[in-house]
């Protein structure tokens, strides 16, 4: 189970060194099993969270999320997005910002490549924390199964009755962001999670659309197999927006790595490398919940992802101003998920006590 879910992680890694050392020698070696790392560590939420979505889709949808899904993370989220934002945000040519990407150090305006993508980190944190703010929200406010922190979740699945109060505290968020440390940037600011809260609504709205839509055909399915008639399902279209909506989480989760990653190393082939090689174990993980039913056994793990997922919304948005080091990102989201699970483990104890008393 272990190696056929890891097989493809493992190889990839084990080329990827290979490559690095022969590349860029034991200094570039070094650096990208470091990215592999941070990227691991600053996305091991990303995949408690995938995996409820994941487990949703059918196994061929699954293959899609390990296959193309890991091309647009590594080539598009790790190497083509910051090329876009650079030019995007630095009103500069596509020539120039590849120029200066692939010339480690060669500066243009008085800026490298990294610096250029340090001034983009106010839309980047903007957008990415704003989109994580609203996954936590429409975690925290809506009704569980279970609740992990009672004291907290009950009072608020009670506020979350109202609608739409998880986009009303985005847009209160996003001006106190603006306001407080956005400074210059406000406008910038504004538009980035205003854009951020946009493609949550649209891509979480329709791919719930069509998921209410499968459940219905299904339904509709089983009362006309007794009639012995058949359904056409839909089943595609609600994988395919639930597909784009695992792409957008992953592009906010790597946010905060991409940008920390040029603080090791601003060599963009390093960075795609190392943190692909950590994108590929987070979608491997991912599958392996999946596959295993974890988040069925240790109920609390999806609570310990979402208030990683919150606190990680937080570092981004207060990120716009002041750098917060990626080591507590890391801790923060590894802090949860350990925190998640030795509740749950403890939770199964205590209901295997009550099972075996009675």
């Amino acid at each position: 189970m272990v190696l056929r879910t890891f097989g493809w992680s493992f190889g990839i890694t084990a080329a990827g060194l290979i490559a690095a050392g022969l590349l860029w020698g034991w200094e570039g070696f070094g650096i990208v099993l470091i990215l592999s790392i941070l990227e691991i560590s600053l996305s091991f939420d990303n995949a408690v969270v995938n995996a409820t979505v994941l487990k949703r889709m059918n196994p061929y949808w699954q293959k899609i999320f390990l296959t193309v899904g890991v091309l647009i993370a590594v080539f598009g989220m790790r190497l083509i997005f910051p090329l876009l934002v650079v030019g995007l945000t630095a009103h500069l040519n596509p020539a120039t910002v590849i120029d200066l990407a692939l010339n480690e150090g060669k500066e243009y305006a008085g800026h490298t490549y990294g610096d250029y993508l340090e001034l983009a980190n106010p839309a980047i944190a903007a957008f990415g924390g704003i989109f994580l703010l609203m996954i936590f929200l429409d975690f925290i406010l809506e009704e569980k199964d279970f609740n992990w922190l009672s004291w907290l979740e009950r009072p608020l699945e009670k506020v979350g009755k109202l609608d739409a109060f998880s986009s009303v505290i985005a847009l209160v968020t996003i001006a106190v962001a603006a306001n407080v440390f956005a400074g210059d940037n406000a406008e910038t600011v504004l538009l980035a999670g205003l854009l951020g809260l946009a493609t949550y609504l649209a891509v979480n709205g329709l791919s719930s659309v069509f998921e209410h839509r499968l459940e219905e055909d299904a339904e509709a399915e089983e009362e006309a197999e007794k009639s012995g008639k058949t359904l056409i399902q839909v089943g595609g279209r609600a994988a395919f927006f639930l597909f784009l909506y695992l792409e957008v989480l992953d592009a906010s989760f790597s946010f905060d790595g991409v940008v920390g990653a040029f603080a090791i190393t601003q060599n963009i082939f390093m960075i795609m490398l190392g943190l692909g090689i950590g994108a590929m174990y987070i979608r491997s993980l991912t599958v392996y919940l999946v596959r295993k039913g974890t988040l069925d056994d240790y109920v609390y793990l999806e609570h310990g992802a979402h208030y990683a997922i919150g606190v990680l919304a937080v570092i981004l948005l207060v990120g716009i101003k002041h750098h917060v080091p990626e080591l507590v990102t890391g801790l923060v989201g590894v802090g949860f998920i350990a925190a998640a699970f030795a509740s749950s483990v403890l939770r199964n104890k205590r209901e295997q006590a009550l099972e075996g008393g009675s």
